[in-house]
């Protein structure tokens, strides 16, 4: 005999609320629809109660009257009804947006509540203190470290920075170039001249005259 194990439904979302709400709106709504068909009804009782009166019935359309009137008196008190249906519709429902936000100001006043508890007084102020002695200490050791170079050394360290420097740095020519006066080079061209006129004429003699 085996014993068959069904899965657990999940419980449901609609709430007591929910269902309340649903069936005020379905008693609403028959509501308007009653309110529809005495609405329908009064016309017809009133046409009728003229045609009776057109014909000389007097106490049947009076009668039919009657009736109409009675009619609109429930006409009234659906006309009531209908709004403490609206009105209580509209409580439950400003109700449940209460509830809500009383729910969600429980979960953030919950969750505040273990951030404190997570971070109390005596332990920020153990951090500020290490983070505080953690700075001096810094300092110090920069001052100690500061202190170890004489005014020597720092000479001597920016002599070595300029001396780096300067090999960084194109070399820039310090001789003057030779500078031609406008004299010298006639004097020049004027020297040259006769030589070449001498070589012309050495070389006329050279050629033999024939007999």
């Amino acid at each position: 005999m085996g014993i068959i194990f069904g899965k657990k439904k999940p419980p449901s979302r609609i709430t007591q609320q929910d269902k309340a709400i649903l069936q005020l709106k379905q008693q609403r709504d028959k509501m308007k629809q009653y309110q529809k068909r005495i609405e329908q009804t009064l016309e017809k009782d009133k046409q009728l109660a003229k045609d009776l009166l057109g014909k000389g019935q007097r106490e049947r359309a009076k009668l039919l009257l009657r009736k109409k009137r009675f009619q609109e008196q429930l006409l009234k008190k659906t006309d009531g009804q209908l709004e403490n249906l609206e009105r209580m519709t509209h409580d439950i429902e400003f109700a449940q947006v209460e509830l809500q936000v009383i729910e969600g100001l429980k979960q953030g006043n919950e969750a505040l509540k273990k951030v404190n508890d997570a971070l109390n007084v005596e332990d920020i102020e153990r951090i500020m203190e290490e983070t505080r002695e953690g700075v001096e200490k810094q300092e110090e050791i920069n001052a100690i470290l500061s202190g170890n170079l004489t005014q020597e050394d720092e000479d001597a360290v920016e002599d070595e920075l300029a001396e780096i420097l300067k090999q960084e740095m194109p070399e820039i020519p310090t001789e003057k170039p030779d500078v031609i006066e406008e004299g010298e080079d006639v004097e020049m061209v004027e020297e040259e001249s006769p030589k070449k006129g001498k070589t012309k004429e050495k070389k006329k003699e050279a050629v033999p005259l024939e007999a």
